[in-house]
């Protein structure tokens, strides 16, 4: 018995040495990369995936907008089998927390969860760790559109054991267009536009959840109203299946399905009406037919231009269409255009803004002229009344209503190179004249009273207008003068009339209205896509000359650029609408391309904490990072214009902060900046960020303020202060214009913090900033190769110019701290020796002492670069006397040794001097400058 116990110990001890070998070589391997050989896809949605297996950042999954907002597992086959114990995935764009990717490792037939990603950072890895290894043949991504990350790196254990997985090459077959072979129908859930006033889009009816109910908003002016679904070109669709899913109660008004054919002829498909609890429904809900044969159309409908929805607001919580699918013509990549910075830096405006109605409203005031420089590019808000106060009577210099003479203000801009975007907004007094006392308002719909929204021939007297503003104001001098007029008649004794005047070449951009989708005006200022694509296909050039003589933009000019109204609502699926009105009503070009009725696209957003622009309820500004509905509106639009608007320039004509803080889209105080250098910061880095995302124009809302006591949105938002002196954001407009403006974007290199790369002619320069709201700071290592020093440029509120700083160039490096506010480097060579390294070098954000006032005395100001400094120094200062010298001490503060003095001459206002430290111990020291009877002392940390 004590001979088995022993013999039992010792089989114990042995099989515990076996184990303990067999850890031992499992934790003697080397974590590796697991590479890919190669993927398969559950669905063609046209997206490729080869850039999943190239390590390199400069190829990325390119974006599919076109029958991609489907639900597809993506498998990338390991080259060999292993364990997995990290994956590092990159983040490169885009926040999608309610539909994000999911990252699974699969063996056989098992997965397991590797990460849920939602894409929460920019251009930077994220890593997963994995305590426990976990075996897999491959990596599943299953994800929804173009939520995915850009990079999917496998690190682990290979399994040399195993037999190594072959993948066929990634070809997939688009599923079959013959109608006996029935595939599901993939629908792109952003490609619907609903012809009304609407909050959200109709992405969760084809998202696959059958248990929530899709609700697109509520306070709809449309009772019964139509959401269409255009066919991309080279797409084709059959349907002979409709599934509808009834989750809970019915619809008092049923919903139709219908298509458009290629003839134009609209079809019913199928009837929702619900009634029915957690079950799916076919098209024919008065037919007693069950199973699966309920869902079957009585035949397969082909020749599918549009899919349309028409309802009263209620839907099923699902719809499936099954039928033939042929994936839709692959769209090229975008091509990034060179867009100078300086086209950023709008500003909205009026015409008292430009001359002193109080005074002369003919002339040009004096004291306004530095405000107005301040901004590359105007968008003036004109008031149809001011060209047009009585019928057919038109008046430019002056202005039968204010006296205010548009002449002066269009040359004065062409004369400083300020852009004008004239916007032709409001109705006329004898316009509103045609409605009842009960709706009269001057930013209804621009067309009398009874007309009809969706006829071109109703907007005809806003055409005229337009036509006769253009033809003065454009660069047409063949225009014929018979078709033109003004009222040249005197107001008083001696006063100035107005003359003919044609092709004086001041105006190239014009906008039809303003916010034509304000649906807080009701049904009598709200225009549908449709609607608004008519009245513009008016004031674009008569409706295709339709209108007679003397009507449309182009009819004056064919140079001038029509832009649309600012939507007020950033939604991308109303220029689609529009789009397609124009397929319908205007056809195509010679070459295909659709007879567009305007040349820019045109949207407002106002970046809040509600995400959703004007739409919201938003308690208080945000950041234009921070807040995600910002970049990915810009982004959509843009994406937008490529696919359906022959890459049409995309604007941003409201933009803004206020300063009230009751105001719901108030700029903060973060830390100790107040409000008005938040301002400051949100207002340039929003037009930082619009350039990063390829928007063409910006456009800040506004010059002045309506009212700064009123915490309404908009009161306080201005730009210039009441006293014609520009507000820390002008300054920084102003300023980073002087500096950059001529540079247009290149590319992002980082994320977090922000590090954009600009380019003038092959010299590039750089912007670094933190996207946040915290007052945060980071500290960047920005390659610089071939240089050895860098001009680094900081805002300076109150001042023309930044400060200048120069840096060294370590080994091709710069070491540069960042904060909320942005800086700006550009390199240089051969003006600094090669020495030791600088540290990060802060930026100077002290507080404001009033939100209406910069320092009289900011010009006698002491700044120290690099602070803590390694071995060099530079100091410089800046003062109006240019007749004393300078006088430099440092000191050791703690032992009051003197440690460096010198005298030098200053003959200009600025003064710059670099000191060498190298022999300076450690510790903290004082930088003492002495001129005539000013004294300016700073600490500066010297450090080994």
């Amino acid at each position: 018995m004590a001979i088995c116990v022993t013999s039992g110990k010792q089989l114990l001890f042995k099989m515990f040495l076996v184990l303990m070998c067999i850890t031992q070589l499992c934790f003697a391997q080397t974590e590796q990369r697991l590479r890919f050989s190669g993927y398969t896809v559950s669905q063609n949605t046209g997206q490729n995936y080869a850039p999943w297996l190239s390590d390199s950042l400069d190829t990325l999954v390119a974006a599919a907008w076109t029958g991609n907002d489907v639900w597809v597992d993506v498998t990338l086959s390991l080259a060999t089998p292993g364990k997995v114990t990290k994956i590092s995935l990159y983040d490169y764009q885009g926040v999608f927390e309610t539909q994000p990717a999911l990252i699974y490792a699969l063996k056989g037939t098992t997965k397991t969860l590797l990460a849920t990603f939602t894409g929460p950072s920019y251009m930077v890895w994220g890593d997963h760790f994995y305590n426990i290894p976990i075996d897999a043949d491959a990596v599943v991504v299953h994800k929804f559109g173009n939520n995915i990350p850009q990079k999917i790196f496998v690190y682990g254990y290979p399994d040399t054991s195993a037999t190594p997985v072959t993948t066929p090459p990634p070809v997939v077959t688009p599923p079959a267009a013959d109608p006996d072979s029935l595939v599901k129908i993939p629908i792109t859930a952003s490609r619907w536009y609903q012809l009304n006033n609407v909050n959200s889009g109709l992405d969760a009816l084809t998202d696959g959840i059958t248990d929530v109910d899709v609700n697109t908003g509520w306070g709809k002016l449309i009772a019964n109203f139509d959401a269409v679904y255009p066919v991309a070109d080279g797409e084709k669709i059959t349907l002979s299946k409709v599934k509808f899913f009834s989750y809970h109660g019915g619809l008092d008004k049923p919903m139709t399905l219908a298509i458009i054919n290629s003839q134009g002829k609209r079809i019913n498909v199928g009837v929702f009406k619900g009634f029915s609890y957690n079950t799916w429904l076919g098209p024919y809900p008065d037919r007693a037919t069950t199973g699966d044969a309920q869902f079957n159309l009585d035949s397969t409908i082909n020749d599918i231009k549009f899919l349309v929805i028409n309802s009263n607001g209620g839907y099923p919580t699902e719809m499936e269409l099954y039928g033939s699918y042929k994936a839709p013509n692959a769209i090229p990549p975008m091509v990034q255009r060179p867009t100078k910075l300086k086209q950023f830096f709008g500003i909205n405006a009026f015409e008292w803004n430009f001359e002193n109605g109080a005074i002369d409203p003919t002339k040009i005031d004096s004291g306004q002229i530095r405000a107005l420089k301040s901004f590359t590019q105007v968008r003036h808000y004109m008031d149809w009344e001011k060209l047009e106060t009585d019928q057919g009577s038109y008046t430019y210099n002056p202005t039968r209503n204010g006296g205010w003479n548009y002449d002066a203000i269009y040359q004065f801009c062409k004369d400083n190179g300020i852009e004008v975007l004239a916007d032709l907004k409001q109705l006329p007094g004898w316009m509103v004249d045609s409605y009842p006392d009960s709706l009269k308002d001057s930013e209804s719909v621009p067309l009398k009273y009874g007309k009809d929204f969706a006829d071109p021939a109703s907007y005809i007297e806003q055409a005229k207008t337009a036509f006769q503003y253009v033809a003065r104001y454009g660069s047409n001098l063949q225009v014929d003068s018979a078709l033109l007029s003004v009222n040249g008649t005197q107001r008083w004794t001696g006063d100035q009339v107005n003359v003919i005047k044609k092709g004086m070449g001041l105006i190239k951009y014009i906008e039809c209205d303003n916010e034509r989708d304000k649906w807080w005006k009701g049904r009598k200022g709200f225009q549908t896509a449709y609607e608004y694509a008519a009245n513009l296909s008016a004031f674009y050039d008569g409706n295709k000359n339709t209108m007679g003589p003397g009507v449309g933009v182009k009819n004056a000019d064919p140079s001038i650029k029509v832009v649309m109204c600012g939507l007020s609502h950033a939604d991308p699926g109303y220029v689609r609408g529009m789009v397609d009105w124009c397929k319908q009503h205007r056809g195509y070009h010679a070459d295909g391309s659709v007879n567009l009725c305007w040349d820019v696209i045109n949207y407002h957003l106002y970046s809040n904490d509600a995400n959703n622009s004007q739409n919201g309820t938003p308690t208080r500004g945000m950041a234009p990072e921070v807040d995600p509905f910002t970049a990915k509106s810009a982004q959509c639009f843009v994406q937008m214009a490529h696919e359906v608007a022959g890459d049409m320039p995309v604007w941003v004509t409201e933009v803004g902060y206020d300063l009230n803080q009751g105001s719901p889209y108030k700029a903060i105080q973060i830390g100790n900046k107040i409000p008005l250098q938040t301002q400051a910061d949100w207002i340039l880095r929003s037009s930082l960020l619009y350039a990063r995302n390829g928007v063409d124009r910006v456009f800040f809302y506004q010059m002045y303020d309506d009212n700064a006591l009123n915490p309404i949105q908009f009161g306080s938002s201005g730009l210039i202060n009441d006293n014609k002196t520009r507000r820390p954001a002008a300054d920084y407009l102003y300023q980073t214009n002087k500096l950059l403006g001529e540079y247009s974007f290149k590319q992002t290199l980082n994320a977090d913090p922000i590090v954009d790369q600009y380019d003038l002619n092959g010299n590039p320069a750089y912007v670094l900033v933190v996207p946040d709201e915290k007052g945060r700071t980071a500290s960047y290592s920005l390659d610089l190769p071939g240089t050895d020093s860098a001009k680094v440029y900081t805002l300076k509120i109150g001042a023309d110019s930044m400060d200048m700083q120069y840096a060294r160039v370590i080994n091709g490096k710069l070491q540069v701290a960042v904060t909320e506010t942005p800086v700006f480097v550009i390199p240089v060579t051969g003006l600094m020796a090669v020495g030791r390294s600088f540290n990060a070098f802060p930026v100077n954000n002290e507080a404001l002492t009033s939100p209406n006032t910069v320092s009289k005395n900011e010009l006698n100001t002491l700044k120290l670069y690099p602070n803590p400094s390694v071995s060099y120094v530079s100091v410089s200062f800046s003062s109006a006397d240019v007749s004393n010298n300078i006088n430099v001490r440092i000191l050791n503060e703690q032992s009051g040794k003197l440690y460096k003095a010198f005298t030098a001459v200053k003959s200009e206002k600025d003064y710059s001097t670099l000191v060498d430290l190298s022999g300076a111990a450690m510790g903290v020291y004082l930088i003492q400058l002495k001129q005539g009877n000013t004294v300016s002392t700073k600490r500066l940390i010297k450090i080994n």
